[in-house]
């Protein structure tokens, strides 16, 4: 007996398993139960497609079973295909999703973190500036360009605190009252004096020198005198 079941299954267009349960009835007929599975497919809504139960002799199902299943099990893989990609696609979706919240979330924990940062440093900064250390302050200001979004006011509070230390930078801070005041006029008085004092060795070539003058001088009175003694005795 040839029989060409196989072919005949082989020509309908399913994916997964074909499930073919033949049950003996009364009066010489059979009830076959058809139903298509695919264990590929996540989705639970497939238990909700019920099998195709047929009822007949045996003549009936040579002659006309593959005419009545061909569609509906064809149908039935058909949806159970699409509940797969649907699967799929959801799958996806959520994975997705999750990869965009965890993505979100990493900026959010960034920014946070930056904000802080922020936050404490220019805190700092305040502080230093309230203190009079301005050169430290100005240390302490973030970098413009690690925040963008405050770079101006960043920029601005640099050129703030540099001005207020600006002058020490170049050494032209003002000379202290002691350095500008002038000398007590003990002082000066003992500068005059160091200057007309002589060193010794001078001091004492100084007195030698006088006491020759002093002889010339009293030569020149004794030759004075002399010569009014010869003009009186002449007369």
């Amino acid at each position: 007996m040839n029989s060409n079941f196989f072919k005949q299954v082989e020509q309908i267009a399913f994916t997964g398993s074909l499930h073919i349960i033949i049950t003996k009835g009364e009066n010489n007929t059979l009830t076959v139960s058809t139903i298509p599975r695919s264990e590929q497919c996540g989705d639970k809504a497939k238990n909700l497609i019920t099998p195709l139960n047929l009822t007949g002799t045996a003549q009936e199902f040579d002659e006309g079973y593959f005419k009545k299943i061909t569609e509906p099990v064809q149908t039935a893989s058909g949806l159970m295909d699409n509940m797969q990609l649907f699967m799929q696609q959801l799958q996806e979706a959520q994975k997705q999703s999750v990869m965009e919240k965890q993505k979100t979330d990493k900026q959010r924990k960034e920014k946070e973190t930056k904000e802080k940062q922020y936050k404490e440093a220019m805190q700092q900064v305040d502080e230093l500036e309230k203190a009079g250390k301005y050169r430290d302050a100005w240390t302490k200001v973030p970098d413009p360009a690690q925040f963008p979004e405050q770079a101006e006011a960043l920029r601005k509070r640099k050129s703030s605190l540099s001005a207020k230390f600006a002058p020490e930078l170049f050494g032209t801070a003002p000379a202290s009252d002691e350095t500008q005041q002038p000398p007590t006029t003990g002082e000066q008085a003992a500068a005059e004096q160091d200057t007309d004092v002589l060193p010794e060795d001078l001091q004492d070539d100084s007195g030698d020198m006088q006491e020759e003058i002093d002889e010339m001088y009293n030569d020149d009175e004794e030759e004075d005198e002399q010569d009014n003694d010869y003009q009186e005795n002449d007369y």
